[in-house]
C-alpha cells in the first residue's frame, strides 16, 4: 500500500496535535505544517481577543492549506498538517478545497482533490486515534 501524500493530525487547542506531528514529519523524513503558522492577522487578532472564529474566518484559511497541500503533493513531497479541523466540513475543505466549503473562498484555487489523506486525531490525554 502507497503511503497516502498526506496525514492530517486533528485535536483540540492543547491536545498534543503540533508535537506529534512534528514528530511524526521528523521520524517519516516528511514536512510538517502547522495550521495555526498560517492563519490570516486578523484571524490571530480575533484569538488573541479571546473570540472565537466563525466558519466565513475559517473558510479562507483552511483554502489557503488545501493549497498548500495539493502544491506539496504535486511535487512528490509527503506532508503532515497539524490543524484542529474538528468539523467534518473543515475536513472535506482541507481534502477536496474551496469547492466543498460551505461558504465561498475569496481566494481563488485549485479544486482538484489531493492524493489520498489519512488522518489521526489526538486526544486531550495524549492517545492517538486514526479515522
Amino acid at each position: 500500500m502507497a503511503a497516502p501524500g498526506a496525514l492530517l493530525v486533528m485535536g483540540v487547542s492543547g491536545s498534543g496535535k503540533s508535537t506529534v506531528g512534528a514528530l511524526l514529519a521528523s521520524e517519516l523524513g516528511w514536512k510538517f505544517y502547522d495550521a495555526d503558522d498560517y492563519h490570516p492577522e486578523e484571524n490571530r487578532m480575533k484569538m488573541g481577543k479571546g473570540i472565537p472564529l466563525k466558519d466565513q474566518d475559517r473558510i479562507p484559511w483552511l483554502c489557503n492549506l488545501h493549497d498548500i497541500l495539493l502544491r506539496d503533493i504535486a511535487s512528490g513531497q509527503h506532508v503532515v498538517l497539524a490543524c484542529s479541523a474538528l468539523k467534518k466540513a473543515y475536513r472535506d475543505v482541507l481534502i477536496r478545497g474551496k469547492e466543498c466549503a460551505p461558504l465561498q473562498c475569496d481566494e481563488t484555487g485549485k479544486d482538484k482533490q489531493p492524493a489520498e489523506v489519512e488522518d489521526c486525531r489526538t486526544d486531550s490525554d495524549r492517545s492517538m486515534t486514526y479515522a
